[in-house]
């Protein structure tokens, strides 16, 4: 299993526009993560012809150099989750997909939870939502978001897929 953790992703000036564009954002009910489990969360897509969906994917594919050629950028959204809430583990993808997870909150605290837990061997792993982290990691490792103690956590998913040849 290979998560890559990138942090201070995006510059302060970046960070604080995506963070906002977050708390401003309209969101509907519920991502459907697994046909057999109920919906979690709410969502909100980012549309591809907005400032923060282009500022993202040049960042990563400036960051994955000539790798970024063998993906194709199919889906970008935001997931909230309230305190309390318990998704689910899921899959994004088939085996080779990448998904990526950027933490626009303003800060954290190890008590404050939020951590994105990656189940693989038998072994739960938990990565912290550190301010302005991007992680990324294959689509089809099984994980879940876990919710902030006492407020809202925002998370950018971005996901790839394999182009097939």
């Amino acid at each position: 299993m290979s998560v890559k953790i990138s942090d201070n992703y995006f510059t302060e000036h970046e960070h604080r526009f995506i963070r906002n564009y977050c708390l401003d954002s309209q969101y509907s009910y519920g991502e459907l993560d697994d046909a057999e489990t109920p919906p979690s969360g709410l969502v909100h897509n980012i549309p591809e012809t907005h400032d923060i969906y282009f500022l993202i994917a040049s960042k990563i594919k400036e960051c994955m150099g000539d790798e970024a050629l063998k993906f194709h950028l199919y889906r970008m959204y935001v997931n909230c989750f309230a305190p309390s809430e318990n998704p689910y583990f899921h899959t994004d993808g088939e085996e080779g997909d990448l998904t990526f997870l950027y933490y626009p909150n303003k800060k954290w605290e190890v008590n404050d939870g939020g951590e994105t837990q990656i189940y693989h061997d038998d072994i739960i792993k938990g990565y912290p939502p550190i301010p302005n982290r991007m992680i990324s990691f294959d689509a089809s490792l099984l994980h879940k978001a876990t919710c902030f103690r006492s407020t809202y956590r925002f998370t950018v998913a971005i996901k790839y897929t394999l182009v097939k040849k």
